[in-house]
């Protein structure tokens, strides 16, 4: 990321060595980019409008209210609603190595435009028709979609361009769509509270869960449990998730193959791979490698490491 902000080197002023603030305004938004170039602790930071604040380089230790202090490195976003305080410390910061992150602040009219037409098109029947950004704090992690998005904001946010305000109109868009989808997903992952069990997507996660060793799982019998026809439950599926079925379905068997290493030392990869329901070794590899971008044996290393 870094040598996307060498044009934002060239003109910034740099007038404080710890949160030296840059702007760049666009229609809807305005991106900020802060430097810290000394050690600093408990700097607090806090907008009037929801961001996005994502690493660029270096370490910050946040501290969000509702949620667990955390380590925030390169790669990572953190979702914060309006008017809600980070406290930061800045334990790497030097004067020839700053630590950098960016604060990206929509328009509250953008976001509601962008919501609305989201919840009129994955809306699970009556459930969730009233997703929104604007209420808890969200840490990012591995969020390939939302990261590449990033990097393209922060460049055209800092190059002049004759179509600069429709690109960024058009990625901030998709961007608030991708953190919807995100949100989404986290939901109904973890619906404790049972609120989407007897909707039809939520019944195919359920299965889903349910049912991962079982090999068979495929796109046709996943749009039977919903009661959709394959092409409509595939497209209502992406949309509201951002993320395709069998992506999903892949998703969540890694998830238990990591438990597997983790807990047992004994089984060799093609076990691991068949109990978590793959139908060959090298096709897991491939899906293990994809989604944690390290092979099932370089994750077995750094755990036993």
């Amino acid at each position: 990321m870094s040598h996307l902000l060498n044009q934002h080197k060239k003109h910034r002023k740099l007038t404080t060595l710890v949160e030296n603030r840059t702007t760049y305004n666009a229609d809807y938004a305005e991106l900020n980019i802060y430097e810290t170039h000394q050690y600093a602790e408990k700097v607090s930071l806090k907008f009037d409008f929801p961001i996005i604040a994502s690493m660029l380089t270096g370490k910050k230790i946040m501290y969000i209210e509702g949620m667990p202090s955390f380590d925030f490195f390169p790669g990572e976003s953190v979702v914060m609603p309006r008017n809600k305080e980070m406290i930061i410390d800045f334990p790497l910061a030097k004067k020839n190595n700053p630590t950098q992150c960016l604060a990206l602040g929509i328009d509250g009219t953008k976001i509601t435009e962008v919501v609305d037409k989201f919840n009129h098109h994955v809306a699970i029947e009556n459930k969730n028709n009233t997703w929104t950004l604007d209420k808890n704090s969200n840490h990012l992690t591995n969020n390939s979609d939302v990261n590449q998005l990033i990097k393209r904001l922060t460049y055209t946010f800092t190059n002049n361009n004759t179509s600069k305000d429709v690109l960024l109109d058009l990625m901030i868009q998709e961007l608030i769509v991708r953190l919807l989808q995100t949100k989404a997903k986290f939901i109904l992952l973890n619906d404790t509270n049972k609120i989407f069990s007897d909707t039809r997507i939520g019944m195919v996660i359920k299965y889903i869960k349910e049912n991962l060793t079982n090999k068979d799982i495929n796109v046709d019998l996943l749009a039977k449990k919903a009661h959709m026809s394959a092409s409509h439950f595939h497209k209502k599926f992406k949309n509201t998730l951002g993320i395709s079925p069998i992506d999903f379905l892949n998703s969540e068997k890694i998830k238990f193959s990591k438990k597997l290493i983790k807990e047992s030392t004994d089984f060799r990869m093609s076990e691991i791979a068949f109990k978590s329901g793959f139908n060959n070794t090298s096709y897991f590899n491939r899906q293990f490698k994809k989604m944690e971008l390290m092979t099932p044996q370089q994750f077995k290393k750094s755990i036993n490491s």
